[in-house]
């Protein structure tokens, strides 16, 4: 049922002459050209557009967005990336005229709605963290990363210490490391213990006071929470250094615990994962950081405040690191944001963190007799499980698995990560999904094990893409259409 003539490039659809509209005839005089655009400034020859008729072009990009896997379609247990479901009625709001169509120029004064729905995310955010400071500046958690570590730095070059190093588990987001070189610091990875966790002892020989920050995600990559995390931010402290909580993770913590309260000094969230927000590919993200009180004064503005009249306006830090973003952020992640937390409010949030862990230790325990969890058969909002031992006695690997779940209308789980885990499949169900598609899931994954393994290694075998060389179309993306001369 597939229209594979619509989806070809519409480049290749092209025939001189057909159009998509015709103008009427000009019923004013013509004026000369080179009176209205000088010839220097014209180009000498016309676009190369292709010329295709309307419903050529609706088709097209109808049957194209039929080929893709979203939340909205499909399963999606992207480990570590929390594809839960963009309620609707958040895209409603956050598209009313009132907030699409404010100018991003206009006054404080005349923006009052919106700079009040910004402030009470702040105020909102804060509370979750427990950390009183607020940012909405950056637009993505790795720049929310990095903006934490400028703020980290512009603190210890004001106390006139000369900290160098930022320390990081090996489990950690790749984004981490990359974060702390581009704000300038030596990056030191630590071996975790066999069980997963900081090891206490390699953090207890690299700390030194030339150790500025060390970074963590809590509950790790590998779904479990960091038990001794109160013990590693006292020694952190100690140390003289501060403690950054990678936020990726707070979907398993809403309303349980605070990163502030287990000793973290600063973190990032992942608006569009945490809150609700359509991502995926890359974008649209916001990743607002939340920092203890003494750091505030250097957090990147401008912040919103209110004034003691009652009136929101935009403040700048005393001793900003300055702007990461233009104007207030990504608002429109925001926006959506905002209405997630207002819906569901504070009993709320915890629920979805009940439900996240819930659903992922029931997969857990669904898949581990196939797909075993070397850390153990309990998880938080996510879990790593091996595909180690399929691999050696059936030949199946994980990205196998991957590959031909799509035949089974599921979009894989992250695979090969962390890289601690051999053949790691990382799987994040989510709360939004129901048992009914968990259990499916568990099943095509369980049939998949005991399916030929010549013939998973052929797939998918039902889309129209099936193997590409991953490492040639991240390098050398072919993605713009060159002519073919004749």
């Amino acid at each position: 049922m597939r229209n594979t003539q619509a989806t070809q490039l519409l480049f290749d659809q092209s025939h001189p002459g057909r159009r998509g509209i015709t103008f009427p005839a000009s019923d004013v005089p013509e004026g000369a050209l080179d009176e209205m655009i000088p010839a220097a400034q014209r180009s000498k020859s016309l676009p190369e557009l292709p010329e295709v008729t309307e419903p050529a072009v609706i088709r097209h990009y109808v049957n194209l967005s039929t080929l893709n896997m979203s939340v909205d379609t499909h399963f999606y247990p992207l480990g570590s990336c929390t594809m839960k479901y963009n309620p609707k009625r958040h895209e409603r709001l956050a598209a009313l005229p009132g907030l699409v169509d404010l100018h991003p120029y206009a006054t404080a004064h005349s923006s009052q709605g919106m700079l009040q729905m910004l402030f009470e995310t702040q105020e909102m955010l804060a509370e979750i963290a427990g950390l009183p400071a607020v940012s909405l500046q950056p637009a993505a958690g790795a720049q929310g990363e990095l903006a934490a570590l400028l703020v980290a730095a512009a603190y210890f070059r004001d106390r006139g210490e000369k900290r160098t190093k930022v320390l990081f588990p090996d489990s950690a987001h790749g984004t981490n490391p990359a974060s702390a070189n581009i704000a300038g610091f030596e990056c030191v990875q630590l071996p975790s213990t066999d069980k997963g966790f900081v090891d206490l002892d390699l953090l207890k020989e690299q700390l030194d006071d030339q150790t500025a920050v060390f970074m963590i995600t809590n509950p790790n990559t590998l779904g479990m929470f960091e038990r001794e995390i109160g013990t590693i931010a006292e020694m952190v402290h100690a140390a003289g250094g501060l403690v950054y909580i990678d936020g990726a993770n707070m979907n398993a913590i809403l309303g349980i615990t605070r990163p502030g309260d287990f000793g973290g000094d600063m973190m990032h969230y992942n608006v569009h994962k945490t809150f609700t927000g359509p991502h995926g590919a890359g974008g649209p993200g916001s990743g607002p950081i939340a920092v203890r009180d003494f750091l505030a004064e250097y957090l990147p503005g401008p912040v919103v405040a209110k004034n003691d009249t009652g009136e929101f306006q935009l403040e700048q830090p005393a001793k900003s690191i300055g702007r990461v973003r233009s104007f207030f952020g990504n608002v429109g992640i925001l926006l959506r944001g905002y209405c997630y937390l207002r819906t569901l409010g504070a009993q709320g949030l915890r629920e979805v963190s009940e439900n996240a862990v819930l659903n992922a230790n029931y997969l857990l325990a669904k898949l581990k007799g196939v797909l075993p969890v070397p850390q153990g058969d309990r998880c938080m909002h996510e879990f790593v499980a091996t595909a180690k031992s399929l691999a050696t006695k059936k030949g199946i690997t994980a990205m196998d698995i991957a590959k031909r779940l799509l035949d089974y209308g599921f979009h894989a789980p992250t695979v090969y990560f962390p890289m601690v885990v051999p053949e790691a499949v990382m799987v994040e169900p989510t709360e939004t999904e129901s048992k009914e598609t968990l259990d499916a899931f568990a099943a095509a994954i369980l049939a998949i094990s005991e399916e030929d393994a010549d013939y998973v290694h052929a797939a998918p075998h039902t889309t129209p893409v099936r193997r590409p060389d991953d490492v040639k179309a991240a390098r050398q993306p072919n993605l713009r259409w060159t002519p073919t001369c004749e």
